[in-house]
């Protein structure tokens, strides 16, 4: 299984705010950290956002911070919802698909696909923090 590129910076995001040394940070700050681009991480910023995983402050002090949500959401849930839980492949793909009457690939690649996030879901972004991740963001290192 592959994750798009929205869904890593995504996740990526998480991971680094969760180890953000004030519990906040700027886009910017994670764009340098994840060796993405601001733009790209503003747009996943604004859909962790939206599902509640991250809020963000304005003003001096202020910046982005991961909620409660976003730190005990199951990793597999957070990726279905940045992936929009689409299948791994299309079969309709704009033009009917002859072998959809005899085919069983889809429902094998569809239990592939359940099993995969079904074995994230054992995880949360919290799981996945580690004293390694740390300097990335300025957090102090602990002895």
């Amino acid at each position: 299984m592959r994750l798009s590129r929205f869904s890593d910076l995504g996740l990526r995001a998480m991971m680094l705010l969760a180890a953000a040394e004030d519990g906040r940070s700027t886009t910017k700050t994670i764009a340098t950290a994840a060796q993405a681009s601001e733009h790209h991480v503003a747009k996943a910023v604004t859909r962790l956002s939206a599902l509640g995983c991250v809020s963000s402050v304005r003003g001096r002090g202020g910046g982005l911070q991961i909620t409660e949500r976003g730190r005990s959401i199951p990793v597999g849930q957070l990726m279905r919802l940045l992936e929009n839980d689409r299948s791994v492949v299309d079969c309709d793909g704009g033009q009917p698909c002859p072998l959809i009457p005899a085919c069983r690939m889809r429902h094998v690649l569809a239990d592939a696909q359940a099993s995969f996030y079904g074995e994230l879901d054992r995880y949360t972004v919290d799981d996945l923090m580690g004293p390694q991740l740390l300097p990335l963001v300025g957090a102090p290192t602990q002895n």
